[in-house]
């Protein structure tokens, strides 16, 4: 029977019944009593166990690295050419050359 947009009714609306599966049918998997009851503490960690990778000794290794700001003269500006579209402007001509993109 040809299946018309529909895996569980056919051309005409009528539910499609399902058929038998054929061959060995599985049952659900259930692990093993031993399994089911173990605790969950075997895989935690000991508190006071010592790693040897936080012996480095430098003061930086998990420090915040440095703020950047712009501390240069190059950018005059910033300017929107189109929407909210942020440009850098280095120089008057470059703002009047985007003045004049956004009026046409």
């Amino acid at each position: 029977m040809p299946i018309y947009g529909s895996m569980t009714h056919d051309y005409t609306g009528r539910r499609i019944k399902k058929s038998a599966p054929k061959g060995e049918v599985y049952k659900k998997y259930t692990p093993p009593p031993s399994a089911r009851n173990r605790s969950v503490s075997n895989f935690r960690r000991d508190a006071n166990e010592h790693y040897a990778s936080a012996d480095i000794g430098s003061p930086s290794v998990c420090a915040a690295p440095e703020k950047k700001e712009y501390t240069g003269t190059l950018v005059k500006g910033i300017a929107t050419m189109h929407k909210s579209n942020a440009v850098p402007v280095i120089d008057q001509e470059q703002a009047t050359d985007i003045a004049n993109m956004r009026r046409g």
